[in-house]
């Protein structure tokens, strides 16, 4: 398997409780042609055990709204990068909360991007294709096994 099929293989996590807000993601997968199979969680809990039954086949980035039932989405980040197998992993917000003190404390806590949904479906269709283009065409994600290097995340 080649560099490319290897990274193709490695899921996108989505940790998102709305249906219609995943339907949207799932939509603009298909658009931004997506080939890496996304895993959803609903839940902060869900989205720590997937993590912690897949460490072998490790996740792209993760998706992550802010607003979940039981924990929320600034607790599961810090709760990532906490943990030396996915300290490293990037975390995406995308979130309805535009309140400036929300975003401050994602980034503070390790966010590699923070995303506000837009209202109108096609302006948040066109947000997310633009997030999966970046992350899975423009950017060079963490090694797998970088992920379990343990190391501070932080420069």
């Amino acid at each position: 398997m080649n560099e490319i099929e290897v990274f193709r293989a490695r899921r996108i996590l989505v940790l998102e409780d709305s249906d219609d807000d995943f339907d949207t993601v799932l939509e603009a997968a298909r658009l931004a042609q997506v080939r890496n199979r996304l895993v959803r969680a609903e839940s902060a809990e869900a989205a720590r055990a997937l993590l912690a039954v897949e460490s072998a086949n490790p996740f792209a980035f993760v998706l992550l709204d802010y607003s979940l039932p039981g924990e929320g989405g600034l607790a599961f980040l810090q709760a990532l990068r906490s943990s030396p197998a996915t300290a490293l992993l990037p975390a995406v917000v995308f979130t309805t909360s535009i309140n400036p003190r929300d975003r401050d404390a994602f980034y503070a806590a390790g966010a590699n991007a923070y995303h506000v949904k837009n209202v109108g479906y096609k302006e948040c269709l066109t947000t997310l294709v633009s997030i999966f283009r970046y992350w899975l065409s423009s950017t060079v994600l963490p090694d797998p096994g970088a992920l379990a290097w343990g190391g501070n995340h932080k420069a």
